[in-house]
């Protein structure tokens, strides 16, 4: 265990229903009030969210950070016969990291912190129900049509060209290359792919009864953060995410990168150092519910 100030910092192990072993880590805060599941996007392992994971603890949380399976700390040992479909993170993942950080917090306010797909998948959670809100940051449909006009042809090259490359030739995504993440499975991929050619996204094979899900239940209020350079999470991809939790109560907020007293953000980088002003407005959201500029 570290202890760095305030917070004490702690790696742990936990396993999912199935028995996979996840990794995940712990920063804990003096006397807190609100504990914190935060979710990675695809292919980001947990430290890239360590500074924020700290900065909440400080000010009064009980924080984790886990790694979805076939990513960092989690992986697979032949990751291209792993069976690690997309939903599993949802459904399996981040279910099991909300069971492990409720036990080592109880009677501790459960909230989420999802990025990217951590956002996306709080409806496959088996135990949504257990959340009082959720903080969305850059989560927006992975629908290439939703997105800003300069990144299509780039995403459509992933896709149909390098990402079919590297599938025949490895049997997975590796890291590095094109892929700024982790190695990604194939079936991961394969999925994000074929949601990704469509604006309805995943609802469609939701609806076919493909995969078990919860986005048609009650569903805790969500904050969601867009940042208007980045690409991706744009204004309408985030709607359209949005729209998949029905009977949600759901607040949209634009920040741009001169707010939160920088020249650029993106689609990570709100994560990054230096990015307290948007920390803070999710820490009055996740502890308080108080929304921004109110």
């Amino acid at each position: 265990m570290l202890d760095r100030g305030a917070v004490t910092i702690e790696d742990i192990h936990f396993h999912a229903e199935d028995d996979w072993k996840l990794a995940g880590t712990v920063y804990r805060g003096a006397a807190p009030q609100v504990a914190i599941l935060i979710s990675a996007g695809t292919g980001f392992p947990r430290r890239f969210y360590r500074h924020v994971a700290a900065y909440l603890a400080e000010r009064g949380a009980v924080v984790m950070t886990y790694d979805f399976r076939g990513i960092g700390e989690s992986g697979a040992e032949n990751l291209a016969v792993s069976g690690i479909d997309y939903p599993d993170w949802g459904r399996l993942d981040m279910t099991a990291a909300l069971n492990h950080l409720h036990s080592i917090a109880p009677g501790v306010p459960l909230t989420t912190l999802g990025h990217s797909i951590g956002g996306q998948f709080v409806g496959f959670m088996q135990n949504h129900s257990q959340i009082e809100r959720h903080a969305f940051v850059a989560v927006g449909s992975g629908h290439w049509g939703v997105h800003k006009l300069r990144n299509i042809p780039l995403e459509l090259f992933f896709w149909w060209g390098y990402g079919a490359y590297c599938l025949a030739r490895y049997g997975f995504i590796p890291a590095g290359g094109l892929w700024g993440g982790e190695a990604l499975p194939p079936d991961v991929f394969r999925t994000w792919r074929r949601w990704s050619a469509r604006r309805g996204y995943l609802l469609p094979e939701l609806a076919e009864g493909r995969y078990p899900h919860h986005f048609d239940d009650p569903c805790s209020p969500i904050c969601a953060w867009v940042l208007s350079d980045d690409p991706i999470a744009t204004k309408t991809a985030c709607g359209d995410t949005l729209s998949h939790y029905i009977k949600a109560e759901k607040h949209l907020v634009v920040r741009t990168p001169k707010q939160l007293g920088t020249t650029k953000v993106g689609h990570d980088g709100a994560f990054r150092k230096g990015r307290e002003a948007l920390w803070a407005e999710l820490w009055e959201w996740l502890a308080d519910g108080r929304l921004p500029g109110r």
